[in-house]
Protein backbone atom coordinates (compact mmCIF):
# COMPACT_ATOMS: atom_id res chain seq x y z
CA UNK A 1 0.00 0.00 0.00
CA UNK A 2 1.81 3.57 -0.93
CA UNK A 3 1.66 5.96 1.90
CA UNK A 4 2.33 9.67 1.62
CA UNK A 5 5.26 10.33 3.93
CA UNK A 6 6.48 13.91 5.00
CA UNK A 7 9.85 13.02 5.50
CA UNK A 8 11.04 15.79 8.16
CA UNK A 9 14.87 15.83 8.39
CA UNK A 10 17.31 18.64 7.90
CA UNK A 11 20.43 16.79 6.73
CA UNK A 12 19.74 17.19 2.97
CA UNK A 13 22.17 14.07 2.41
CA UNK A 14 20.24 11.50 4.13
CA UNK A 15 16.84 13.10 3.52
CA UNK A 16 17.42 12.65 -0.21
CA UNK A 17 18.63 8.92 0.56
CA UNK A 18 15.92 8.07 2.36
CA UNK A 19 13.15 9.40 0.09
CA UNK A 20 14.67 7.89 -3.29
CA UNK A 21 14.76 4.65 -1.19
CA UNK A 22 11.04 5.40 -0.36
CA UNK A 23 10.39 6.42 -3.65
CA UNK A 24 11.27 3.95 -5.44
CA UNK A 25 9.15 1.23 -2.88
CA UNK A 26 5.85 3.34 -3.99
CA UNK A 27 5.50 5.91 -1.66
CA UNK A 28 5.90 8.98 -2.37
CA UNK A 29 7.57 11.50 0.10
CA UNK A 30 7.57 15.34 0.77
CA UNK A 31 10.89 16.29 2.41
CA UNK A 32 11.07 19.77 4.61
CA UNK A 33 13.89 20.50 6.86
CA UNK A 34 12.03 22.77 8.95
CA UNK A 35 9.80 22.13 11.98
CA UNK A 36 7.34 25.10 10.74
CA UNK A 37 6.75 23.56 7.32
CA UNK A 38 6.37 19.96 9.05
CA UNK A 39 3.76 21.72 10.90
CA UNK A 40 2.63 23.22 7.82
CA UNK A 41 2.41 19.65 5.78
CA UNK A 42 1.46 17.42 8.27
CA UNK A 43 -2.02 17.11 7.22
CA UNK A 44 -1.72 15.89 3.46
CA UNK A 45 0.61 12.86 4.69
CA UNK A 46 -0.76 9.40 5.77
CA UNK A 47 2.67 8.90 8.45
CA UNK A 48 5.03 11.87 9.06
CA UNK A 49 8.96 10.48 9.63
CA UNK A 50 10.29 13.35 12.20
CA UNK A 51 14.37 14.28 12.97
CA UNK A 52 14.29 15.51 16.08
CA UNK A 53 17.14 18.21 15.71
CA UNK A 54 15.51 21.01 13.23
CA UNK A 55 17.00 24.07 12.81
CA UNK A 56 13.88 26.15 13.84
CA UNK A 57 11.87 24.29 16.54
CA UNK A 58 12.78 21.32 18.66
CA UNK A 59 11.00 17.85 17.01
CA UNK A 60 9.50 16.78 20.25
CA UNK A 61 7.69 20.93 20.27
CA UNK A 62 6.45 19.51 16.60
CA UNK A 63 5.89 16.00 17.48
CA UNK A 64 3.51 17.75 20.81
CA UNK A 65 1.96 20.97 18.60
CA UNK A 66 1.25 17.66 15.58
CA UNK A 67 -0.77 15.66 18.36
CA UNK A 68 -2.41 18.48 19.50
CA UNK A 69 -4.17 18.64 16.36
CA UNK A 70 -3.94 15.59 14.57
CA UNK A 71 -3.66 11.38 14.63
CA UNK A 72 -1.76 11.15 12.21
CA UNK A 73 0.80 8.57 12.27
CA UNK A 74 4.58 9.84 13.85
CA UNK A 75 7.75 8.04 13.57
CA UNK A 76 10.24 9.75 15.63
CA UNK A 77 13.31 9.25 13.38
CA UNK A 78 16.81 10.72 15.14
CA UNK A 79 20.03 10.30 16.39
CA UNK A 80 18.94 11.38 19.73
CA UNK A 81 18.67 8.07 21.77
CA UNK A 82 18.67 8.69 25.32
CA UNK A 83 16.16 7.25 27.14
CA UNK A 84 14.63 10.65 28.10
CA UNK A 85 14.05 11.95 24.76
CA UNK A 86 12.74 8.07 24.03
CA UNK A 87 10.54 8.46 26.60
CA UNK A 88 9.66 11.82 25.96
CA UNK A 89 8.82 11.28 22.48
CA UNK A 90 6.39 8.21 23.21
CA UNK A 91 4.96 10.33 25.76
CA UNK A 92 3.88 12.93 23.75
CA UNK A 93 2.38 10.66 21.22
CA UNK A 94 4.77 9.03 18.77
CA UNK A 95 3.77 5.93 17.54
CA UNK A 96 7.44 4.73 17.16
CA UNK A 97 10.87 5.83 18.26
CA UNK A 98 13.36 4.89 15.83
CA UNK A 99 17.40 5.58 16.65
CA UNK A 100 19.91 6.42 13.33
CA UNK A 101 21.49 4.82 11.62
CA UNK A 102 18.52 2.31 11.30
CA UNK A 103 18.42 -0.62 8.57
CA UNK A 104 15.69 0.40 5.66
CA UNK A 105 14.41 -2.73 6.16
CA UNK A 106 13.01 -2.53 9.73
CA UNK A 107 12.28 1.05 8.84
CA UNK A 108 9.88 -0.34 6.13
CA UNK A 109 8.64 -2.79 8.56
CA UNK A 110 7.98 -0.16 11.11
CA UNK A 111 5.85 2.18 9.10
CA UNK A 112 3.82 -0.64 7.69
CA UNK A 113 2.77 -1.48 11.47
CA UNK A 114 2.06 2.12 12.22
CA UNK A 115 -0.11 2.35 9.09
CA UNK A 116 -2.09 -0.72 9.64
CA UNK A 117 -2.74 0.26 13.47
CA UNK A 118 -3.77 3.74 12.29
CA UNK A 119 -6.33 2.29 10.25
CA UNK A 120 -7.67 -0.36 12.23
CA UNK A 121 -8.26 1.77 14.68
CA UNK A 122 -12.03 2.40 14.13
CA UNK A 123 -14.26 0.74 16.27
CA UNK A 124 -18.36 0.33 16.28
CA UNK A 125 -19.99 3.25 17.63
CA UNK A 126 -21.96 3.21 20.82
CA UNK A 127 -19.45 0.35 21.84
CA UNK A 128 -19.01 1.59 25.59
CA UNK A 129 -17.36 -0.91 28.51
CA UNK A 130 -17.94 0.64 32.01
CA UNK A 131 -15.88 -0.41 34.95
CA UNK A 132 -16.82 1.27 38.34
CA UNK A 133 -16.17 5.01 37.42
CA UNK A 134 -14.49 4.97 34.30
CA UNK A 135 -16.47 5.10 31.08
CA UNK A 136 -14.88 3.71 27.63
CA UNK A 137 -16.34 5.14 24.70
CA UNK A 138 -14.24 2.78 22.16
CA UNK A 139 -16.23 4.30 19.47
CA UNK A 140 -15.60 7.85 20.02
CA UNK A 141 -12.53 7.26 21.51
CA UNK A 142 -12.92 8.43 24.62
CA UNK A 143 -12.47 7.85 28.54
CA UNK A 144 -13.92 9.27 31.32
CA UNK A 145 -13.06 8.97 34.98
CA UNK A 146 -16.13 9.89 37.13
CA UNK A 147 -17.47 11.88 34.70
CA UNK A 148 -13.95 13.83 33.95
CA UNK A 149 -12.18 13.11 29.85
CA UNK A 150 -8.97 11.92 31.10
CA UNK A 151 -7.42 13.04 27.35
CA UNK A 152 -5.46 9.57 26.83
CA UNK A 153 -2.57 9.56 24.21
CA UNK A 154 -3.18 7.34 21.08
CA UNK A 155 -1.66 4.34 22.28
CA UNK A 156 -2.87 4.59 25.70
CA UNK A 157 -6.23 4.97 24.66
CA UNK A 158 -5.53 1.42 22.18
CA UNK A 159 -3.86 -0.38 25.47
CA UNK A 160 -6.77 0.49 27.48
CA UNK A 161 -9.30 -0.53 24.54
CA UNK A 162 -7.13 -4.04 24.39
CA UNK A 163 -7.96 -4.89 27.86
CA UNK A 164 -10.99 -3.48 27.91
CA UNK A 165 -12.38 -5.78 25.53
CA UNK A 166 -11.53 -8.46 27.81
CA UNK A 167 -12.80 -6.74 31.28
CA UNK A 168 -11.52 -9.03 33.96
CA UNK A 169 -9.40 -11.40 32.26
CA UNK A 170 -5.43 -11.61 31.84
CA UNK A 171 -3.73 -10.26 28.80
CA UNK A 172 -0.14 -11.49 27.84
CA UNK A 173 2.15 -8.95 27.76
CA UNK A 174 3.55 -10.23 24.17
CA UNK A 175 -0.48 -10.14 22.84
CA UNK A 176 -0.95 -6.68 24.25
CA UNK A 177 2.14 -5.50 22.25
CA UNK A 178 1.75 -7.80 18.98
CA UNK A 179 -2.47 -5.78 18.82
CA UNK A 180 -1.20 -2.39 19.57
CA UNK A 181 2.08 -1.95 17.82
CA UNK A 182 1.79 -5.30 15.34
CA UNK A 183 4.94 -7.25 17.03
CA UNK A 184 6.95 -7.45 19.92
CA UNK A 185 10.31 -6.04 19.40
CA UNK A 186 12.70 -5.29 22.79
CA UNK A 187 11.89 -1.12 21.43
CA UNK A 188 8.04 -2.27 21.53
CA UNK A 189 8.48 -3.45 24.95
CA UNK A 190 10.06 -0.50 26.28
CA UNK A 191 7.13 1.62 24.50
CA UNK A 192 4.55 -0.50 26.41
CA UNK A 193 6.22 0.36 29.56
CA UNK A 194 6.06 4.25 29.01
CA UNK A 195 2.51 4.30 28.08
CA UNK A 196 1.07 1.58 30.81
CA UNK A 197 2.53 4.15 33.18
CA UNK A 198 0.78 7.42 31.97
CA UNK A 199 -2.07 5.10 31.37
CA UNK A 200 -2.33 4.58 35.08
CA UNK A 201 -1.68 7.73 35.98
CA UNK A 202 -4.45 9.49 34.00
CA UNK A 203 -6.86 6.70 35.43
CA UNK A 204 -5.65 7.68 38.70
CA UNK A 205 -7.57 4.10 40.02
CA UNK A 206 -5.04 2.31 41.94
CA UNK A 207 -5.55 -1.46 41.19
CA UNK A 208 -7.52 -1.33 38.49
CA UNK A 209 -5.68 -2.27 36.01
CA UNK A 210 -2.92 -4.94 37.75
CA UNK A 211 -0.05 -6.54 36.65
CA UNK A 212 0.31 -10.34 36.48
CA UNK A 213 3.66 -11.21 37.05
CA UNK A 214 5.46 -13.02 34.98
CA UNK A 215 2.48 -12.90 32.23
CA UNK A 216 0.85 -9.42 31.39
CA UNK A 217 -2.33 -7.38 32.48
CA UNK A 218 -5.74 -7.41 33.95
CA UNK A 219 -8.42 -4.58 33.89
CA UNK A 220 -11.06 -4.76 36.94
CA UNK A 221 -10.27 -5.61 40.14
CA UNK A 222 -10.40 -9.19 41.61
Amino acid sequence: MAVRVLLVEDDAGVAGALAESLHARGHPVTSVARGADALHHHRAADLVLLDLGLPDLDGLDVLRKIRAVSPVPVIVLTARGDERSVVRGLRLGADDYLTKPVRLAELLARMDAVVRRAVARTAPAGDVVRIEDVEIDLGARRVLVAGHDVGLTTKEFEILAVLAARPGTAVSRQQLMDEVWGDAYLAVSRSLDVHLTGLRAKLDRPGLLTTIRGFGYRLGRD
